[in-house]
């Protein structure tokens, strides 16, 4: 019993210590130096790519090498999110002017079934004149999904004629003229924001 109190005020003090670090305000500050975490390394966001453009043309990655790359992730059959994607990335890169002959938009399809070259030729020149639209094998679209972080599901939709509709992430990613990831926009951004989010980045 002796031996049992000590350690039951000294887990008592330990634990007190502790709930006051985390519940005083500015505790840990005081206590850590300032600057000892961080972080290090790049987003892993990324990576080469072989794929079928609206052509029918084999394209790679390193084709835009040396441009910036603004790229999104859809199909052509979606309802609303992505011709909202690629109004707003149309309209930001007509309010970068000349600027914009440094940037490559580029729409990669999601649904290899559906969309093929020539449908894809026919729905990215409703949106604008540089969009290329790219399409390719569910092996090669579920690699640069993959490389990129893009989800995507094929799910069951009645109203369908295919009978199917794809789920999808919906993010505007902005990619170096090295390839490596700049930053990203949603498909909610404006025009105005998204055009300055990409002058903002240009070298």
């Amino acid at each position: 019993m002796r031996l049992k109190l000590p350690v039951l005020i000294g887990g008592g003090l330990l634990l007190g210590v502790c709930l006051g670090l985390l519940l005083v305000p500015g505790a840990l500050d005081r206590i850590l130096p300032k600057g000892a975490v961080r972080s290090i390394g790049e987003a892993t966001v990324g990576g080469p790519f072989t794929l079928t453009d609206h052509t029918g043309r084999r394209v790679s990655d390193q084709e835009w090498r040396g441009k910036y790359m603004l790229l999104f992730f859809g199909f052509t059959f979606c309802p609303d999110v992505c011709p909202t994607a690629l109004q707003v990335s149309a309209a930001a890169l007509d309010k970068l002017g000349p600027k914009a002959d440094r940037v490559v938009p580029l729409f990669i399809s999601v649904d290899h079934e559906r969309d093929t070259p020539e449908m894809l030729a026919r729905y990215v020149a409703s949106f604008h004149p540089k969009l290329v639209g790219l399409t390719g094998t569910a092996e090669e679209i579920t690699a640069v999904a993959r490389a990129y972080r893009v989800y995507y599901k094929k799910t069951k939709d009645e109203k369908s004629a295919a009978g199917y509709t794809i789920d999808h992430s919906s993010i505007v990613y902005l990619m170096g003229p090295d390839g490596k990831f700049v930053t990203h926009f949603t498909h909610t951004t404006s025009p105005d924001a998204m055009a300055a989010g990409i002058e903002r980045h240009l070298k």
